[in-house]
């Protein structure tokens, strides 16, 4: 399915079955799996199974098990690449199918070509009707085949018509053998141990195809490639691009003009060729080039990436030609589709379409989809990575990635993720990810591993103080954590490291006094990580940031977006009945109840303040301090909170109402109570959804994205609040204020469970 659109149903449900394998199947003796209830399975759709289970990487020698019920899963294309199968697996799961194409290409189970013919042979259908097998990647072990009487090789398939077997132990002898084919249309031997292509004479009369990139060892001169070739009499693609910047490749001036003589040399020579590709080559000239298209007029491909004459003055008066080239954008992007499997060339066309896109101003979901599979492709290649991330960059920047594909950028950001795991030492591409995750709309509105992320940028984030991207690094760090569930806070927070991380920024920033977007973000991730998350706020306790948080609470008195945040945090300490004590400091809740009375400042600041003072005054008998400081406290909490106007804008978001259970209990003073009706009737009643702008930057701020609230309604029933604002409304001892908010709150729950 494109990654431009939906999944389809079928996609869906495929997905789902994966999912759920281990309690669809039962196990054999052996460990492998067999579906319990086994439906004919559409033949198509048996085929799609496999693939999915091998993208997934849920393909294993344990999961492979399935299809060994051929009669209900019936393969007729099967692709295990780059799976860890095995050859016993393989040969009971696989090779009693009637297979009519097999990609086993970088299979990673100790699984070896030799395995795979021997398999295929034993079957009698195999051997009829497979027509294309692709074992790129792997080694040959051709010498194996001569053991234990299994003397079978490549011409034992005598159906096969397409053979790929790039990058493996490929040699002259083992050439021969497949050469005997008597149907074979396309090969492919590219970066392979021949010396010579005397035996493709064999196939002269069938041979369409042959791909022979980068053969190294290769004799090159003229006289040996050239009349081999001419003889290809139905040959209509030819390749025989080199990697010229590679190690090891001499001067590569016969195989230049071997090149030569091929693009001068006009029709006589391959007169059916349609298909020419010499990217990498050393020596192809313009006038080569000139000469070889106004030759051939059924001309519809020709690669000249990395040879310097892609702008050959020629090319662009040839409408139906396709180049592959570094001239402009059409060259580039047929680059990276023709060349995915090969790092030279991939990495040839990166750097040319990084410099293409640096001022792009436009979404481009064809190329980032073109990137992405370059990445994809070579996960484990620095040199692809390097160029990528930064081209991902230029593709989503600004504005850009709102108008991308939802699915497009979503498995973008996991390969993001994937570069910044694979290459934790290089600084540009941690750096080129880093740009590229640092996007409002990417962070709070696509789907990826946001616990993942948040762990690669936190560790990230030790080694770097660069201030920009500190600023950046910190910016996501504390969305990410926002958007995370609360078991997943808690896995995040047991580390300690992460919590000084923090603390030590907003030390930093505060010892000089200053205010920055680093500190806002800072603070916001620290809101946010101990909220509801007991343990995390144990630990800031423990980083000693209750201390600095003291300190900033008095030094930036003037600014209301630093205060919200650090009461906020000390909201969430107040919840947490074991750490109460902790805030009985008679100077700092006498601070606290400043703020609180303070008529002059804003009500988000009054309200973090309110919450402080109301969690540690429920309870009477933890209470250390002064008994008037406490009934102070309860006094001007109702007074105050009576005096709140409700903001226009969201000010404040819950997970739940579960830490407002104790301060809404009749036995309350009437000021804790009032605190925790106003929270609730707050949420209830805004419906602006909450902005990074807002949490990190404005005036106001929320610990996490709220749900719409209309949800709130729901969630009051679902944990019970309900029924204790009933029982204040009806408590005889309950204040008239107390009563009539109670009142207010269960009414908007009416509205809400009604029609909707």
């Amino acid at each position: 399915m494109d990654a431009e659109g939906p999944q389809s149903l079928c996609g869906l449900c495929l997905a789902q079955v994966c999912l759920s394998l281990n309690s669809l199947c039962s196990r054999r003796a052996d460990g492998s799996m067999s579906l319990v209830r086994a439906p004919l399975f559409p033949q198509e759709l048996a085929d799609q199974l496999l693939d999915k289970m091998a993208t997934t990487g849920i393909l294993t020698d344990t999961s492979v098990g399935i299809f060994r019920n051929c009669e209900a899963l019936r393969l007729r294309r099967a692709s295990m690449r780059r799976c860890p199968i095995s050859a016993g697996a393989f040969r009971l799961a696989l090779c009693a199918h009637r297979l009519q194409e097999l990609d086993a290409s970088w299979a990673c189970g100790g699984l070896t070509g030799a395995d795979v013919l021997s398999g295929l042979a034993s079957s009698a259908g195999c051997r009829l009707s497979l027509q294309r097998l692709c074992l790129n990647g792997l080694r040959l072990d051709w010498e194996s085949l001569g053991d234990d009487g299994r003397g079978v090789g490549f011409s034992s398939l005598r159906g096969l018509r397409t053979l790929h077997v790039a990058n493996t132990d490929l040699t002259d002898s083992v050439l021969e053998d497949i050469c005997a084919l008597p149907q074979l249309e396309t090969l492919d031997v590219s970066c392979s141990a021949v010396t010579r292509l005397t035996a493709l004479l064999k196939c002269r009369d069938t041979l369409r195809s042959l791909i022979a990139h980068r053969l190294q060892q290769l004799d090159t001169s003229p006289g040996s490639v050239l009349p081999v070739l001419s003889q290809l009499h139905a040959l209509r693609h030819l390749d025989l691009s080199d990697d010229h910047f590679a190690a090891g490749n001499g001067d590569g001036r016969e195989g230049a003009e071997t090149v030569r003589q091929l693009l001068e040399g006009g029709p006589r020579v391959l007169p059916s060729l349609a298909s020419l590709d010499v990217s990498g080559q050393r020596g192809v000239t313009e006038a080569g080039v000139r000469a070889f298209v106004g030759s051939r007029s059924g001309l519809v491909f020709l690669g000249l990436l990395a040879t310097g004459v892609s702008a050959c003055d020629v090319l662009p008066s040839q409408k139906q030609l396709k180049v592959t080239g570094e001239a402009n954008e059409n060259q580039v992007c047929e680059a990276l589709r023709r060349y995915r499997e090969r790092e030279c060339f991939t990495r040839e066309a990166l750097v040319r379409l990084y410099s293409l896109t640096t001022d792009s101003d436009k979404p481009r979901p064809d190329i980032l989809k073109l990137v992405l599979a370059a990445m994809q492709s070579h996960p484990a290649s620095l040199h692809i990575h390097l160029v990528a991330t930064a081209t991902v960059y230029n593709l989503t920047t600004r504005d850009l990635a709102e108008a991308l594909p939802l699915r497009l950028l979503s498995a973008t950001v996991t390969q993001l993720l994937h570069a910044m795991k694979t290459f934790p030492s290089h600084q540009q591409v941690q750096r080129n990810c880093l740009l590229a995750l640092c996007s409002d709309y990417i962070l709070q509105d696509i789907p990826f591993d946001k616990y993942l992320a948040a762990t690669l940028v936190i560790n990230w984030l030790s080694d770097h103080e660069e201030p920009a991207l500190q600023r950046m690094a910190v910016a996501v760090i504390s969305i990410l954590v926002a958007k995370l569930s609360t078991e997943e806070t808690a896995q995040l927070s047991k580390d300690i490291f992460i919590m000084k991380q923090l603390i030590a920024i907003v030390q930093q920033k505060a010892m000089v006094g200053v205010t920055d977007t680093t500190l806002k973000f800072a603070l916001s991730a620290l809101w946010n990580l101990t909220d509801e998350v007991p343990a995390a706020a144990c630990n800031f306790i423990q980083c000693q940031g209750l201390e600095l948080y003291e300190e900033v609470l008095e030094s930036y008195y003037s600014d209301p977006s630093i205060q919200q945040k650090v009461l906020g945090l000390l909201n969430n300490i107040a919840e947490v009945e074991e750490l109460q004590a902790e805030l009985m400091e008679e100077d700092l809740l006498e601070h606290v109840l400043g703020l609180l009375q303070d008529s002059h400042l804003e009500v988000g600041v009054r309200y973090f303040a309110g919450g402080i003072l109301a969690h540690v005054a429920s309870r009477p008998e933890a209470w250390s301090l002064e008994e008037e400081l406490h009934s102070t406290i309860a006094e001007q909490l109702h007074g105050s909170i009576m005096t709140w106007t409700r903001p226009e804008g969201e000010m404040v978001s819950y997970r739940s109402f579960r830490p407002f259970f104790p301060l809404l209990q009749t036995r309350q003073p009437s000021g804790v109570q009032l605190w925790a009706l106003w929270a609730v009737h707050l949420v209830c009643s805004q419906n602006k959804s909450c902005t990074i702008t807002q949490m990190c930057f404005g005036s106001r701020s929320c610990r996490f994205p709220s749900p719409p609230a209309p949800h709130y309604g729901g969630m009051l029933e679902k944990e019970g609040v309900t029924e204790l604002l009933k029982a204040l409304h009806a408590h005889p001892g309950s204040h008239g204020d107390v009563k009539a908010l109670s009142d207010r709150i269960l009414q908007m729950v009416e509205r809400h469970q009604g029609p909707s």
